[in-house]
């Protein structure tokens, strides 16, 4: 039986399993490695702080999100396809690793988050005018 979410552990061993399926992935890893060209050495540490204060509420995530998920946008457009894809990720390696109610919790926060980030970027890309090409959306 799966353990669920409990401790700073677990959110580091969830952070590492999902980053590594990210950037294994076809249709977002060139996000990490060739658009952003991520230093994993200091992205996961990040992640770690950021998961936490989600997921158990506590941790000392100091950021924004929504800004660097927009610059990532400006950069190379992301699209509905990669945030759909994400959440398929996010879901299955949650589900892979724990059981229980904070898991239940934290795949309600992520997923909750990550709607509210591509509502955000997408939304300010059809304010602005701009088309994003890879999006296949006018």
């Amino acid at each position: 039986m799966k353990n669920d979410i409990r401790n700073r552990s677990d959110i580091e061993l969830f952070v590492e399993v999902f980053y590594a399926e990210l950037t294994k992935d076809k249709q977002l890893a060139y996000i990490f490695k060739q658009l952003a060209h991520v230093n994993f050495s200091y992205h996961l540490p990040v992640m770690y702080n950021f998961w936490e204060n989600i997921m158990l509420c506590k941790g000392t995530y100091e950021g924004n999100p929504m800004a660097l998920h927009k610059h990532l946008h400006e950069m190379g457009p992301l699209n509905e396809i990669h945030f759909r894809h994400w959440d398929k990720i996010f879901a299955r390696t949650l589900d892979t690793l724990f059981a229980g109610p904070n898991t239940i919790l934290a795949k309600k926060r992520g997923l909750a988050i990550s709607a509210v980030l591509r509502k955000k970027v997408i939304q300010s890309e059809k304010l602005s005018g701009r088309k994003n090409p890879l999006s296949g959306i006018d």
